[in-house]
Parts: C-alpha cells; structure tokens; sequence
C-alpha cells in the first residue's frame, strides 16, 4: 500500500482494446438487467452533489494536522484516519461520474463532474502537502513505536514503510504542493486521446463485399477486421488506419506530451528513468521489466511457429498482420448469447470453489455489469473495485463472440480480486497494486479455456477454441511484450532529448513491429499502414502498464496449473493471495501464492504451454489431413 494523501480516484480499471463491435441498440432498448445500476453508490446526481459539498466542507480541516505528526500516535492516527475516510468518499464520487461519462463519452454533463472533483482535489494536494515531508522529519523507530503503541495505526504500517522506502523521492512541502498541482494537468493528454479517439474523431465509411456499409469507429473495427472475408478485412486495414494518418501530427503530440508529463514526474522525483519512477513505488524491480522483453524477445521462435500455423490454417501462400484476427477454421464460427457465457463461466470456475462461483453468480444477476455497446459509450471492458463499502462495477461491450465470453471471465477475475479484497482488508490495504492485478482475471481465462477443450469433441470446434487460446498468447504475452518493449523505446528516446512526432513515433513502431512478426524472415507481411496502430493502443497513456498483463499470465497460467491438478493447498494460497490487496509488495503475494517473477521459470512454463497446444493442433490438422488423402 502506497502511503498518498491526495485522492485516489480509481483502485483498479482495466479496458482492453481488442473488443468487438456490434449493432448497437439504445439504452432505453436495453432491459435493465444488463445494464449496470449506480444508485449503490448515489441514488441521483443530486444526492452525489451533495456528498460532493460536504466533502468540499472538509478539506480545509487538514490544517489542524500541521505540526502534530510526529508528537503521538494518536495524533498521527488521527490524521490517517481523516485521510482515508477522505479518500473512500472521494472515490465515491468520482466513480459515479467517471462511470456516468463512460456510458456516453459524448455528454459533457460528467465530463464537468469529473472535471470539478480534479480541481478540488488537486487542491487539496496541494493543502495536505505538508504531511509526507513532515513525517519524514521523525526517524523510522520513533514512527514504528507509534504503532507498537496504538494498534489502531496496524493497517497504516505498510503505507508507512513504504513512505520511509522511498523518502529520498519524497520532495520538500513547498515542492509536494507544486507536484499536487501539476495533477490539474498531468491527465490533460490521455483525457484528449480519449475524449478524440471515442468521441470527435470523423469515422469513415465502408462498403463490404455483401453490400453492407459501416461507419467504421473504433469498435467496429474491432468486429470486422475479424472479416472471414479477406478482401474486407483489407478494405477495413486500409481505411482504418489511413483515417487514422490524417491525425498523425495530433496523435503525436497527444503521446508527446504524455511522455513529457512522466519525464517531468519522475525527474522532479530524482529517479533516474520514468521507467524506475512507475516501478519504484512498488518495490518492482527495473531488472523484471527489461528481463521480460528480453526473455520474450529470445523465444519468438515460439511465436513464429504460432504464425505458421495460422498461415498453414487459412490456406494462405503469405500471411499478412490483415489476417491475425480472421477466423482460421472454415465454417465455425463460434457465438454464445449472454445467458449462454455466463454459464459457460459458471461452470468453468466451479474449481475456485462454491463461495467464488456463488458471488459470480450475484454479479451476474444483481446489476454489477454493464453488459451492451450502446452509442457514445467507452469501448472495451474493465472492472472497477474501487468502491469498498460496496461491489465492484464492470463495463463491457458484449457482442456474443468467444472473445468476449473470454473477456467476461476475464473481467469477473478482476472483480473477485476487488471484493475478496475489500472484503478481508483495512481500507488503506484493499487496493491492491497494479502488477498483480492482471493474474485474476487471466487465469479466469485459463479456467474457462481448459473449460472448453475438455467438454469438445468436434475436431473442427476444437481447433477453433485451441486457435483462440493461442490467440490470447499472441495477444496477451507477445502483443503486450511489443507494446512495453515501444513504450520503453520512446520514453528511454525522450529521455535524450530525441523528437517524437507522429513520423518517428510511426518509423519506431514499424521496426518494432516488423521484428516482433518476422517480416524480414517471411513470417507476416507488415502493410506500411499498420504503422500507424500506435495511435489506436490506449495504453500508452498508462504509464508503463502494458507490461503488467505479460507477466500475469506467465503467473496465472504457473498458478492456474497447480489449482486445476487438484492441489487443495494451492486452491487456499490463491483465494488468500486474491483477498490479499495490498498489505504486501507484489512480488512478495507472488510468491505466496506460489509463483517466483523475480525468475524465468513462469514464462519458460508459459511457452511450454503454449508448445502443448500448438502441437496438439498440429497432430489434429496431421490427422485431418491424412483422412483427405
């Protein structure tokens, strides 16, 4: 748990950006029973604007905590505990309207609401800036014999600690005001990405083979660029991201300038790289980050034989990135209603025990789930857990492809995660720290997968959902390894003071690219267009969060093996590691929980894996392919 005294707005949200469209229907089209129900947190937006002023009533109280800290436990106490209680209702209020505005990017009513809480918050900050420094101004055992003393301040150890642990990045009162400040602005670009790429940018049109013309917004082009059709899927490539170059200068300066503010963040913080400023806090070490791209980048192998086998499906003399995400098995095309997933997942996650399936259960039918694409609303899907007296929220854009039966289990990992969590821990311990947060929801997604091919005897069906699986190593492990391995090239390339404009943001992603895929070795034909897909990865606004979901999976697949083999031991240590939050550093839940990420070993198990199902295709199209002749 990271000791801050400024609000925190969100614990957990994960979007992914690899949804599927769909034919939207309106809101008021949709039953309620799909569609999420935010009374729990405010019943109206006027009973939200009236938490809002009597929070707005409180702030200035900090002051009462000026010069204090350090004289008794009780005193420091007292300030911990009119922090936290100040940041459980302030993230009340911002969920209600970041998850209003996310329903209709479009409708600038939330966008002011999200706006008015930034202002106020940034100023209180600023307000509160005098805590951290001053604190540090006691040594560690004066602090430590507080709590000894008063175990009341227990839950506020490992914040603390922590404070202590990076104190040489802890800035002077006068300097943590400033820096509190700067937070009116540090989201300025991530927010016009967002607010541009759903919202204002023109969509273009298509007509597709069949006649059918689509505006293609992001969305749909994440449905059909899965085309069966491969002059469709090329007429999709080509418009999407040719309309996409129209804005390559904006798109560049957008990721810019985001690189610029965590430039700025981590120098003013004496770290030396912004890569050590995102993993510090943490206590992840820089060696993990630049081990994974390095130990993915030796075994692309695996990945070549992956796009082999794609190749040698689709019947294709040249695979081209256009074909990626087409279907690979000729008339299988594998849809389920969303009755049908949520039993699917029901089912699938029966080994987590009676008490996990019985909440899932709940999540499903009690309104916890945003279930359908409607227009204006976010893309993609995430969890949120952030409210602790409560449930966690989750949005998708359900669209009844196997993907997104995938993506529900995914998403209810995270959502478990959130409530066992705030469930079992102190407030200032619920939320748990980033690295560990993509484990859930992927081995969710190894639960559903092993589901699935064990319950399928159609040969043809089988490679289908093997195919998916693989697709979730290229996309999870691979996809994510290249977006980490770019964003550490144009942070490391700012760093020296190096332009990034959209051209040279364009050149480094189509190196990166093009290595990743073989282009040189005839692996995948990169199209000079798909340069600019950059420009459509979120992501990279996130700070050095893509890398995350590589080194969950090579978890969650390690942990997932050892639960599903029946040990009743590694069941308990994985419930204890999801109801854990943040009472301790990630790598150390980890290996708790039975998996060592400071070591190769989880992701030579990931490609050993992964070896498994590629050869178990392989022996179905060789047994296929004998009965032709």
């Amino acid at each position: 748990m990271k000791l801050t005294f400024k609000i925190m707005f969100v614990v957990v949200i994960c979007t992914f950006f690899t949804v599927k469209g769909y034919s939207q229907k309106t809101r008021t089209e949709i039953p309620d029973k799909y569609k999420w129900d935010l009374t729990g947190i405010y019943k109206t937006d006027a009973e939200w604007r009236a938490a809002k002023e009597t929070i707005s009533g409180k702030l200035n109280e900090v002051e009462k905590f000026r010069g204090t800290l350090t004289k008794s436990a009780e005193n420091l106490l007292q300030c911990m505990i009119f922090n936290s209680e100040l940041n459980k209702e302030a993230t009340k209020l911002y969920m209600y309207a970041g998850m209003g505005s996310d329903l209709d990017t479009r409708n600038m009513q939330f966008t002011g609401m999200k706006q008015e809480l930034q202002q106020m918050f940034s100023d209180f900050g600023a307000k509160s800036a005098f805590i951290q420094p001053e604190i540090l101004t006691a040594d560690w055992s004066v602090i430590d014999n507080f709590i000894k003393s008063e175990l009341k301040l227990e839950p506020y150890r490992m914040g603390l600690d922590d404070l202590f642990r990076t104190k040489k990045h802890t800035l002077s009162e006068p300097e943590e005001r400033i820096m509190a400040l700067s937070g009116m602005i540090s989201g300025v670009p991530g927010s016009i990405y967002n607010t541009f790429s759903n919202a204002e940018m023109p969509a273009p049109d298509v007509t597709l083979s069949n006649g059918e013309k689509v505006l293609l917004t992001g969305t749909m082009y994440g449905k059909y660029r899965a085309s069966a059709n491969r002059n469709d899927r090329k007429l999709v490539f080509e418009t999407f991201y040719n309309n996409l170059e129209k804005f390559k200068a904006s798109y560049g300066e957008m990721l810019y300038g985001n690189v610029q503010k965590d430039i700025f963040q981590a120098k003013s913080r004496h770290y030396e790289s912004t890569l050590e400023a995102a993993l510090y806090p943490n206590n992840i070490p820089v060696g993990v980050y630049h081990a994974l791209v390095d130990n993915v980048n030796k075994n692309l192998s695996a990945f070549h034989r992956y796009l082999n086998i794609k190749k040698r499906m689709m019947g294709v003399d040249t695979l081209k990135y256009l074909d990626l995400y087409a279907p690979v098995v000729k008339d299988v095309e594998l849809k389920y209603t969303y009755e049908e997933a949520s039993k699917l997942v029901l089912e699938a996650l029966k080994p987590l025990g009676k008490d996990y399936v019985a909440t899932i259960k709940k999540a499903i039918d009690e309104r916890w789930i945003d279930v359908f694409p409607t227009p204006g609303k976010q893309s993609g899907a995430y969890s949120n857990g952030s409210l602790y007296e409560g449930h966690p929220y989750m949005l998708l854009n359900y669209t009844s492809t196997y993907e997104d039966v995938s993506t529900l289990a995914h998403e209810l990992g995270h959502t478990m995660q959130s409530y066992l969590s705030n469930k079992k821990q102190p407030y200032p311990l619920a939320g748990y720290p980033t690295f560990v947060a993509e484990v859930a929801s992927t081995f969710n997604e190894v639960l559903l997968f092993n589901y699935m091919i064990k319950q399928e005897t159609n040969d043809d069906i089988k490679l289908s959902l093997l195919m998916n699986w693989l697709d979730g190593f290229k996309g999870t492990l691979f996809r994510q390894t290249q977006f980490a391995d770019f964003e550490l090239r144009i942070h490391e390339a700012a760093e020296k003071g190096l332009p990034l404009t959209g051209e040279t943001l364009s050149k480094m992603y189509m190196d990166l690219i093009k290595s990743y895929y073989g282009s040189d070795k005839g692996i995948c034909k990169i199209d000079n267009y798909i340069e600019m897909e950059w420009a459509y990865i979120p992501h990279f606004y996130y700070n050095y969060y893509v890398y995350q979901y590589s080194t969950s999976f090579t978890a969650s697949i390690a942990l997932a093996e050892k639960v599903m083999s029946g040990d009743t031991n590694a069941l308990n240590r994985y419930i204890e590691f999801l109801s854990a939050g943040g009472s301790e550093y990630p790598i150390d839940l980890l290996k708790k929980a039975g998996v060592d990420m400071t070591t190769a070993e989880p992701l030579e198990k990931t490609i050993g894996s992964m070896n498994k199902v590629m050869d178990e295709i392989e022996k179905i199209l060789d047994k296929k392919s004998n009965i032709k002749k």
